[in-house]
């Protein structure tokens, strides 16, 4: 005999035996012991909570000559004539492969005829959201006003792609993702009837994997009990099956990135890649472990929350303090970023290393995450007396720790005579930011002024992407328009960042706060203005 899916095998056959979806299920035997049914129902939910499984049971229930306290008995004729696929009462209709007019049109043909036997005709339609527009529209009036023998179940995993005409029609029922504790439970009971030996950790693992979504638990215990056949299914058999990586390899990975070893860390990575490990799940993962340290430091009774071992906890802990709230916050940023990247990358190693040496050098990046943490870092070192007081040397600096000398960035004095026209631009730049479009005036209102050589207007800004942005032809030609409109003269400019690393007004002569003192101004050869 062939082998039959665990998740075939095991579709509940009545509503006692689905899990995870009791505030629909409740709903449904009351409508069906009180005589209340419905003409359409509409189920939403990701893949694998139960929507179609709801919806033949249902389709039993309502056709059943014995229910069973609003349940299908599964032993009368309309029952096993419906298990068995056999029922012309329920129709099941993919509309991902038939969302044409022309199907939708057979069915209020069909509508017209009563059923043969049993009380309904329930029409399934999965993926409804599929249907095409016209489709929609030439499903509407039968919807709305089907025969009394007739009952639709709409089911969709994109309740947001469905007009608002169908969903006025319908009774909706939001299929809720199936917690960890209730697939584990599932799963547990299952391998019992089919005598397989597995580990409870292992479980708790393809639990979690599923993502709330029970055949897709039950696919994955599936894969790895065929890898494994006959032997005993463990954590570490789970792991290799599925790709992952044990939580051990994400505190090693954390501890080098906390102490800036990027050798080490992209090491540790070409490890995983020799394993064959799936570097998609293990980027999810490790956001997942710094979203535990978070919630370790943020409350103390996090234990339920985290559904994790002692052992791990206990790990969790130690690690979360070695570590300030703003720093793993950048990290979770860095690397959720990452997971939006890598779906549909074919480079996916490069971008985990670039991830990783983000975080392990935070200067790279110039966010205010980044500065927080290059802070954070200053503030140890200095904690750890890796910086000490040397005496003041003319035209340089030293660090205690690397014993090397660095220029310092001698502010220039500003020239005696500023040009009358750079006057005149410096008390009217506001005017001109003015006159420009929106994110080129809001870089503009963040630079500062300064002269540079050949009397050339010195932009200096403190962001690099800014500068690149208002150096752009276009940009330029905007803001040269600006300023000859406001002052009547062309004025050469130069946009430029201050890289120094210094604040601006050590390192230029601050022509804003200048200008405002007694100052010769420079004669124009053609008489001024």
């Amino acid at each position: 005999m062939a082998y039959t899916a665990l998740y075939r095998k095991f579709r509940p056959n009545e509503f006692e035996d689905v899990k995870g979806q009791e505030h629909i299920v409740t709903t449904l035997k009351n409508q069906i012991k009180a005589d209340r049914i419905g003409h359409a129902y509409l189920f939403c939910g990701t893949r694998g909570t139960g929507k179609t499984t709801v919806a033949k049971i249902f389709a039993k229930a309502v056709n059943c000559e014995h229910p069973v306290d609003g349940s299908p008995c599964g032993e009368c004729a309309s029952c096993r004539a419906i298990a068995a696929g056999s029922s012309m009462n329920v129709i099941e209709i993919d509309a991902a492969s038939n969302n044409g007019v022309d199907n939708i049109r057979e069915i209020r043909e069909e509508v017209n005829y009563s059923p043969t036997e049993g009380r309904y005709k329930v029409y399934i339609i999965d993926e409804v959201h599929m249907l095409s527009i016209g489709a929609f529209n030439a499903l509407l009036k039968t919807l709305e006003e089907p025969p009394s023998y007739v009952i639709f179940i709409l089911a969709t995993t994109e309740a947001h792609k469905i007009p608002i005409t169908i969903l006025s029609r319908c009774q909706r029922y939001d299929f809720r993702r199936i917690s960890i504790d209730t697939i584990a439970a599932r799963l547990k009971h299952l391998m019992e009837q089919e005598q397989v030996e597995v580990e409870e950790k292992a479980i708790r693992y393809v639990a979690k994997a599923a993502d709330g979504s029970m055949r897709d638990a039950l696919s994955l215990l599936d894969q790895c009990i065929a890898f494994y056949l006959g032997q005993k299914l463990t954590y570490d058999h789970v792991l290799e099956v599925l790709g992952a990586v044990d939580t051990e390899i994400f505190s090693a990975l954390l501890r080098k990135v906390l102490d800036k070893n990027i050798t080490g860390a992209i090491a540790l990575l070409e490890e995983l890649v020799i394993q064959g490990r799936e570097l998609g799940q293990f980027v999810i993962d490790f956001t997942w472990y710094l979203r535990n340290l978070l919630l370790v430091q943020s409350a103390d009774d996090m234990e339920d929350v985290l559904d994790i071992s002692s052992e791990n906890l206990k790990l969790l802990k130690e690690e979360a303090k070695m570590v300030r709230p703003e720093v793993l916050m950048r990290f979770i940023h860095v690397f959720s970023q990452l997971s939006n990247q890598i779906k549909y990358s074919s480079q996916k190693r490069i971008l985990i290393e670039i991830a990783i040496i983000k975080l392990c050098r935070p200067a790279m990046d110039q966010d205010l995450d980044s500065l927080l943490q290059r802070i954070d870092d200053l503030e140890k070192k200095i904690e750890n007396g890796a910086f000490t007081v040397m005496p003041a040397v003319s035209g340089s600096t030293q660090t205690a720790d690397a014993g090397q000398t660095t220029p310092v960035h001698k502010r220039p004095e500003l020239p005696k005579a500023v040009p009358e026209d750079i006057q005149h631009l410096v008390k009217n730049w506001n005017l001109v930011l003015g006159d420009l479009s929106g994110l080129v005036r809001n870089y503009l209102k963040m630079a500062h002024l300064s002269l540079g050589s050949g009397n050339v207007l010195l932009i200096v800004l403190e962001d690099t992407v800014a500068v690149a942005f208002l150096n752009e032809e276009e940009h330029l030609i905007e803001i040269r328009e600006a300023i000859e409109k406001n002052i009547g003269k062309q004025v050469e400019i130069d946009i430029t960042a201050n890289e120094s690393g210094q604040p601006f007004g050590e390192v230029y002569a601050d022509l804003e706060e200048l200008i405002q003192m007694d100052i010769e101004v420079e004669e124009d050869s053609e008489g001024g203005f």
